[in-house]
């Protein structure tokens, strides 16, 4: 594990990497992490969906704390569809079939906080 460092940066100085087919118009930036930060409780993702983009429907076993910052979107918690914009506050617990859509025109972002314990660092939001 990387000795943990402060960090003060914008988080477009973190690459954002795709997730590939099974995710079609989504990036994710991990913007605070165990392995570039040594961040040792808590990981902070910025997922980005284009327009018409989702993520896959998936489970896994931690939980996620999302925060939606910009545009228009859905998310799918177990068998709920539910509305959200920016201000909206997400908690998908672990386990939990979960996927989220972008239902805007413009680009759908939010920020995704994980366990870093329990957390790989595939991609997965």
């Amino acid at each position: 594990m990387t000795e943990p460092k402060a960090k003060a940066i914008h988080y477009t100085d973190v690459p954002a990497e795709t997730f590939g087919d099974e995710a079609p118009g989504v990036t994710i930036r991990w913007v605070i992490d165990e392995q570039a930060d040594g961040a040792p409780n808590y990981a902070l993702r910025v997922i980005e969906v284009q327009a018409g983009g989702h993520t896959p429907k998936h489970t896994h076993p931690f939980e996620h704390e999302n925060f939606v910052v910009d545009g228009e979107g859905r998310v799918l918690i177990d068998d709920e569809w539910h509305e959200v914009g920016p201000g909206s506050v997400v908690f998908v617990p672990a386990g939990v079939l979960h996927t989220y859509e972008n239902t805007g025109d413009g680009p759908f972002r939010f920020l995704c906080g994980i366990p870093t314990s329990r957390h790989q660092r595939s991609g997965a939001c």
